[in-house]
Formats: C-alpha cells, structure tokens, sequence
C-alpha cells in the first residue's frame, strides 16, 4: 500500500500524487541525458527538476536525479519500470523510480541519549521530515515517556552481550516488513553483519566524531586527548567495517584548550542533532547515490 505524503504548497493533491524520482548511475558516455529526456517525453512526463555529475568524463561513473511529473503516475508506474529497462539495459543503468509522494517508514533506535532522537520527533511533528515514524526501538526504557505523547509505539528490547542474538531476532519482528530505513539514533550497539545485510545502505548511524578521525568508542575524550582544534560528527550508512560506511553528511564546529570533555560533548550534540536530521531528510527524499564506499548527494 503507497504512504501519501501532504501536497506541496502551491501544489494539489493529484498533481504531488502524479510527481516521480529516478536515480541513476552509470558509465559515463555521450548520449544518457538524451535517452533519459527522450524516454520520459515520449512517455507524456514533464521534468521539473534534474541534477547530475560526473566522476570522469573519459571512463568515469555518471549520476543523475531526475523529478518529473506524470499524469496518473501510480496505475503507470510498473509500466513505465518495465520500458524503462531497455535504456538502462543499453548504458548498463543501475537506476531507482519511486512516486515522490510515497512516505518511506522509519525505525530509530535509541539507547539513552535524546537529542538526536528528539531532533526527528521535532522535525517529523512540523512536518519537515517527509517520512512516517513507524516505531522507536531501545536497549532502555528511559526514553518511552519522551516517544509515547507523540503517538509513536516503543519498543523495549534490552541487550546484553549474551542475548545480543535473541534481542537481534526480536528487533528484526517488531521492525517487520514495512520498514524502509533504520536510524541509529545513538543507539550505543554494534549492529550485526546479517542485521545490515538484511538493510543494505538502509541503516543511518551517527557517530560523534568527523571520520576517519576517532573511529569507535569514546571519540569525545580520544579528541580532547588529542588536543583537537574542531570536533565535529558524521552520519553514514552502515556497513560491517565499525564507523567505516559511506559518509553522507557532516558538520564541524571549533573548540579550544579551555573545553574540557564534557564541554566537547555538549557542543558536539548540537552537531550530531543537525548533521543526523540533514542525512535522513536527504535519504528519504532519494537524494543519495551511493557507489563504492562513496555517496553522491544531490541537495
């Protein structure tokens, strides 16, 4: 069943109900703006938007995201994928078409630190972050009187190191079916390789540091040990190698000999708040190509 999210302004019901998005990538080559324009006008679709780069013109990879609009978009849509397939099929197109309208639904999981969690609520509640929160899953129980005036079901799944594989099993059937995206909230556990197998290039994790610097645990006083002039924190999809996924978006912020840790992780939560909801905002609207361990993001 398609999630339908509110019109635009300016925009009816129908017409943000008939507006697409397609992500390609591939080898780059003369012709691939063409064919793509020349398929979608033949179809009867008005581009309204289209962003696009390439890596190296001689031999390197192309990206592009194109928003159109297509009267009856929806009982269209399955056709307009299969005909499509002949222009990727003839640049070797590793594409995506999805309706914009549809609302990808969220899972976030949280251990004990809020801010990141409350900066979503925050931004889903103004109607800012076009997604469905579908659910808040912990390993504590301390953020259900937070999540639940908000109408959100909270799930408490306590972790240990040995029920880690139980607690795994019981995550994957509270998420279900009908999750697109994982986020981790600062959920302070390491996610199992088959659990981000399962949700590939689908679980956002932010972590307190700008990588590479200051992977794993503690990055605040492993920064203040360092003597660092910025601090800074980055969201990135998660993959098997710890904090070492693409990177989708980061911010830094200057500090100084006077910040103390804990003055680091005071300011360092601002940036993680921001760096975190840019990311999310970003993936669900389909901004984000990833390719190798590299993100092309389109915002």
């Amino acid at each position: 069943m398609n999630r339908v999210a509110g019109s635009a302004p300016g925009h009816s019901g129908q017409a943000a109900a008939n507006r697409a998005r397609m992500l390609i990538s591939c080898p780059d080559q003369p012709g691939i703006v063409a064919a793509v324009s020349q398929f979608l006008f033949e179809c009867g679709a008005n581009i309204v938007q289209s962003d696009q780069y390439t890596m190296d013109p001689e031999g390197g990879m192309f990206f592009i995201r194109i928003e159109f609009d297509l009267p009856e978009l929806e009982e269209r849509l399955e056709g307009l994928k299969r005909d499509f397939g002949v222009v990727a099929d003839r640049f070797r197109m590793a594409w995506s078409l999805s309706q914009a309208s549809y609302k990808k639904r969220l899972a976030i999981f949280v251990s004990k630190e809020d801010h990141c969690l409350l900066e979503l609520l925050w931004h889903w509640r103004a109607g800012d972050l076009n997604a469905d929160i579908a659910m808040v899953v912990s390993n504590h129980p301390d953020m259900r009187e937070l999540v639940e005036p908000f109408g959100i079901p909270y799930h408490y799944i306590p972790v240990t190191a040995e029920t880690k594989q139980e607690a795994e099993r019981r995550q994957l059937e509270v998420v279900g079916e009908d999750v697109d995206t994982i986020i981790l909230a600062r959920y302070m556990q390491i996610v199992s390789p088959s659990f981000i197998e399962r949700y590939a290039n689908r679980i956002i994790n932010i972590h307190h540091s700008f990588l590479p610097a200051f992977v794993g645990g503690k990055p605040y006083a492993q920064a203040h040990n360092r003597g660092v002039k910025i601090i800074g924190a980055t969201a990135h999809y998660v993959t098997d190698e710890l904090d070492g996924g693409p990177i989708i978006e980061q911010d830094v912020q200057r500090v100084s000999h006077r910040d103390n840790v804990e003055d680091l992780k005071r300011i360092g939560r601002h940036i993680e708040r921001i760096v975190l909801a840019r990311a999310v905002a970003w993936h669900v609207e389909d901004r984000i190509i990833v390719h190798n361990n590299k993100t092309v993001v389109f915002n």
